[in-house]
């Protein structure tokens, strides 16, 4: 164990954040790995009227990893580099030429989570989160389990497509 693998709790965290999101897993596919050779249509493609696209989860994966960073940290809603929250719409040429950009942002906020995770003090993670009825502890494996969640999700999505 070391500054960049600590131990513990938090060791734990770190290791079930990596798994779900782009490490090997006993379970199947990361989320990351869910969007692996994905071309710019394919991932823009709706699976149905009303739906969202793949595209549209990688992003709405990458604000969550933003809000709970926020929540871990105090820092004040509005910092997403994109405008709304939860949902974002990708429609049309934009959304073709943004995936890489998506992609990056998804990566880019699971590395910025993790780094939270990673300095977070190991005696708080049993008391309560802010604004909440979760502990510290269950809101960071709520993180990764809504990775998990979402990875199974773009995979049967990517099945029904034929892709």
């Amino acid at each position: 164990m070391n500054a960049k693998n600590p131990g513990g709790e938090i060791g734990i965290l770190l290791h079930l954040l990596d798994e779900a999101f782009d490490r090997k897993a006993w379970h199947g596919p990361n989320l990351y790995g869910a969007f692996r050779a994905l071309s710019p249509s394919e991932a823009g493609a709706r699976p149905g009227k009303g739906r969202h696209s793949i595209q549209e989860l990688a992003l709405h994966c990458a604000y969550w990893k933003y809000a709970v960073r926020r929540k871990l940290t105090g820092e004040k809603r509005g910092s997403f580099p994109l405008k709304g929250s939860n949902f974002f719409p990708r429609t049309g040429k934009d959304a073709l030429e943004s995936w890489p950009a998506d992609l990056a942002l998804l990566r880019n906020e699971h590395e910025k989570l993790r780094a939270v995770v990673a300095a977070f003090s190991p005696r708080k993670l049993r008391s309560r989160a802010l604004a909440s009825r979760s502990t510290w502890l269950r809101l960071v494996a709520g993180a990764a389990a809504h990775d998990i969640y979402h990875a199974g999700q773009v995979r049967l999505i990517r099945k029904l497509a034929g892709v």
